[in-house]
Formats: C-alpha cells, sequence, structure tokens
C-alpha cells in the first residue's frame, strides 16, 4: 500500500500563470489538482498551499514556515513544489532542521500552463521518490533525484546536476 503523502505548495514557476494584456506573470491558485486529475493520480495526497511566491522572493521566514508545516505533518512522506532559483536553499534549511521523514522539493522551468512544461514530469517523479526514499531531504528534477547537499542548478543549461560526479549516488 503506498504511503499517505502531504503535498506542500510554495508557488514557483510551477504554478505561475501568463497575463496577455500585462506580459507578465502571476500567480493566481496551484495547478497541481488538476494536474494529479490529469495524470490520473489515486494516491492518498493532503495538498497544501504554504504561500504563492517566486523563490527569488522567499524569505528565511519562509522557509521555517515550511519547516514547521513538515515537522507537524502526520505523513512521514512529504512533496515540496518550489521555485528552481533557490529550491537548492530551502533543501539545505530542511536538511538542517534534522526531520525525520522522507522530504522531495522538485519544480519547474516552464509553468504548467504554458502547456510543455516539464512540471508534469517533475511533479510524477517526486511523486515516486517520496514513496520509496529513505528518511532525508532530496531534490527530484530532470528524472532525477538528488541529495540536498550534492545538487546545484546550472544557470546556463537550466539543468540540475551533482556538485561531486565522485560522490555516492543516492541509493534506495
Amino acid at each position: 500500500m503506498a504511503p499517505s503523502i502531504r503535498v506542500l505548495v510554495t508557488g514557483g514557476t510551477f504554478d505561475k500563470e501568463y497575463d496577455f494584456i500585462k506580459g507578465r506573470l502571476f500567480f493566481k491558485d496551484t495547478h497541481l489538482p488538476e494536474m494529479f486529475k490529469t495524470g490520473r493520480c489515486s494516491l492518498d495526497l493532503n495538498v497544501r498551499t504554504l504561500m504563492m511566491v517566486d523563490s527569488l522572493e522567499m524569505t528565511d521566514a519562509d522557509r521555517v514556515l515550511i519547516s514547521v508545516n513538515c515537522e507537524k505533518a502526520d505523513e512521514d512522506h512529504i512533496l515540496i513544489t518550489h521555485g528552481t532559483d533557490t529550491i537548492v536553499e530551502t533543501a539545505h534549511f530542511l536538511a538542517k532542521e534534522k526531520i525525520p521523514k522522507t522530504i522531495v522539493l522538485t519544480g519547474a522551468m516552464i509553468p504548467y500552463k504554458f502547456g510543455s512544461s516539464d512540471g508534469f514530469f517533475n511533479l510524477g517523479n517526486a511523486l515516486a521518490f517520496a514513496q520509496t526514499m529513505p528518511h532525508g531531504v532530496y531534490i527530484a528534477m530532470n528524472g532525477r533525484i538528488f541529495n540536498w547537499d550534492n545538487v546545484r542548478k546550472n544557470k546556463k543549461t537550466g539543468m540540475f546536476e551533482e556538485l561531486d560526479e565522485t560522490a555516492q549516488p543516492v541509493s534506495f
């Protein structure tokens, strides 16, 4: 039986929409319920929107709120949607809290509403990793799972990669 998963929404590109009149990206509501329905997800999910912010505007107070929600969650498996620009910083913050749960952060480079988003793929992978990884903090991007302390966003390629290619790979 699959475990229950707490899903915490924080915003990021995942949930951005485009205002064609003003020519800007903005937040309205999370797209996760629609994505789970479209993906025919049958998991026991408890979705909570904590905030809708661009990760470049995320503060340590926001990270404390995320941490407190992880700690207080009844579920031992947590998925966090997050903006990719500071996802690594939030993963580091959560790892220092030593919360004895499996916490997987994921994001998107292209908003879901654009139709060609990597968000759908990243969300599906993150759900699978949240169910199967041992307790710890991870980032799921580009079909891979990374340890919180061995990952970076390559700003030239827009891909996530290991800091130390010789480090022990994530194992199950």
